[in-house]
């Protein structure tokens, strides 16, 4: 899969990032490697692999790091008790879209 400078620029663009030629140059060769690697990775055959539930310790299929047990939620108040700044009984924070 080849990717092209216009794909790496929509990107850059989505994730607010301004890149100079150069970078953008640089970043399309960093992505076709990448991609070039995942098609490799695709390429092996996995069919006698057992998938792993956990990567982290062995256990069951069904295991879980802690019970789930039902609780009181926390009250909207405490909540925002120690909020920089609430209102309507949200948090308020800077706007950060632009666009």
């Amino acid at each position: 899969m080849k990717i092209t400078e216009q794909e790496v620029r929509y990107v850059a663009a989505l994730a607010h990032l301004e890149l100079s030629d150069e970078e953008v140059k640089r970043m399309t060769q960093d992505l076709d490697g990448i991609l070039a690697y995942v098609d490799q990775l695709r390429q092996l055959d996995t069919e006698q692999v057992e998938p792993m539930a956990q990567v982290l310790f062995p256990g069951s299929e069904n295991a879980t790091l802690r019970g789930d047990e039902p609780h009181e939620p926390l009250a909207q108040e405490d909540a925002l008790a120690n909020a920089p700044l609430s209102g309507a009984g949200q948090f308020k924070v800077p706007r950060v879209i632009e666009r």
